[in-house]
């Protein structure tokens, strides 16, 4: 496991009540209308410091600047010691209850080679330089690198829980209904008991992969004092641990009558009403791939594979990567199968926006997606291979601005 360490953690100093106003997604599910709400809901929102509107050079020198006035304003300030961060969300999914808690931590950054953080998708050279800009400009990470543990003991859940029976420094609800409720913890033993607790494990990036690899620029620019950044790390056993979808709308593809006369020879097609259904009866599917499509105007069906479908693939290809329903649709159905290239593909994470997508004839056809299991995450990490993009949506998202973590050096 990278080691971890307390730190003095920056918070708005704030009712709880205001927390919501200024508060932010991260930056990478922050479309530009919300990006404009956020920037009317309250001066002092994140979203100034985390994805600036103004362009260029100027807008990293502005979210500098905001940063430190808020520090100088004492709209922001430092806890007064070091200490570890325990964060729960509480939230509902289709009516069921969810509760996830994680520890938010100062770690140290270390090589993928070292296989003890383990990452899962590739980067983009533009967002990686984005969030190196960021970075430089004001000194500090305002969202962590989401990290999940093995926990096959269980004690670091207990230690988790432990310390929820408390209670909390901070408790409030978003505007997405999701609860928050946070624990600053101090005291030497219980600070020991999760750096004791985290020792032996390795980690497995769930989301922030461009945070990552902005930390490690900054390690091999600083030395070695610049690996430290900021993680939260939760149990990969935690009830609330929640994969979403990613679907696909897809700006140029056949009609839904032609894409089915391509696919029939492969799998089992089924109609069904909408893409609300498609995605209900895709997501309830036991076969080995299974998708929906919905098509701009009405109409819908669910593609099952038959066996004949794994011979799509390509030969040699890797064998943690084989079983992902997102490999398997770039790989043997978008492009061979659809014609679609992936300048065509746009990623969208609810099925809301698929709806939506459509009604307004943004694409031609949607895709539905199955989650991707948790268990497949770790697989292809573990084999150090690489995703399709968009492959996983973890849920719900970690607000930025809630603790930032300043840098080292």
């Amino acid at each position: 496991m990278p080691e971890i360490r307390p730190f003095p953690g920056v918070s708005y100093r704030l009712p709880a009540a205001e927390l919501p106003q200024v508060l932010a997604p991260p930056y990478d599910v922050i479309s530009p209308a919300y990006q404009e709400e956020l920037y009317a809901r309250d001066p002092r929102n994140v979203v100034r410091a985390i994805l600036n509107r103004t362009p260029g050079d100027a807008g990293y020198q502005e979210a500098g600047e905001t940063y430190r006035r808020w520090l100088a304003e004492g709209v922001m300030t430092a806890d007064p010691q070091p200490a570890l961060y325990v964060l729960e969300q509480q939230f509902r999914l289709e009516g069921r209850p969810y509760t996830r808690r994680g520890l938010l931590a100062r770690f140290r950054a270390e090589d993928p080679a070292r296989r003890v953080v383990l990452p899962h998708e590739q980067t983009r050279p533009a967002a990686r330089e984005d969030r190196y800009r960021v970075l430089l400009a004001t000194r500090a990470n305002f969202s962590p690198v989401f990290l999940m543990v093995p926990d096959p003991s269980g004690s670091f859940a207990s230690a988790l829980k432990a310390a929820a029976e408390r209670t909390p420094d901070v408790s409030f609800a978003d505007d997405a209904g999701v609860g928050h409720r946070l624990w600053r913890l101090t005291e030497p033993a219980t600070l020991s008991v999760f750096e004791r607790t985290l020792g032996p494990s390795k980690a497995y990036i769930a989301d922030g992969h461009h945070r990552y690899a902005t930390a490690l620029r900054y390690r091999d620019e600083r030395g070695p004092d610049g690996a430290w950044t900021f993680g939260y790390f939760t149990p990969l056993t935690d009830p609330g641990l929640v994969v979403l979808p990613y679907h696909r709308v897809l700006a140029e593809a056949p009609p839904l009558a032609e894409a089915r006369r391509r696919l029939e020879r492969a799998f089992l097609l089924s109609e069904v009403a909408d893409a609300a259904a498609a995605a209900h009866d895709a997501a309830q599917s036991t076969m080995p791939y299974a998708f929906g499509l919905a098509e701009a105007g009405g109409g819908a069906l669910v593609a099952e594979a038959l066996p004949e479908a794994d011979d799509l693939l390509p030969e040699g290809a890797p064998g943690s990567l084989r079983p992902l329903d997102s490999f398997f649709l770039h790989q043997a159905v978008l492009r061979p199968l659809l014609g679609v290239a992936d300048e065509a593909v746009r990623y969208v994470h609810s099925l809301a926006a698929v709806v939506d997508a459509l009604r307004q004839q943004q694409g031609r056809l949607a895709v539905l997606m199955r989650p991707t299991p948790v268990r497949q995450v770790v697989d292809v990490a573990e084999a150090g291979e690489s995703m399709p993009p968009k492959s996983t949506f973890f849920h719900p998202k970690l607000p930025s601005g809630l603790v930032i973590h300043p840098l080292v050096v």
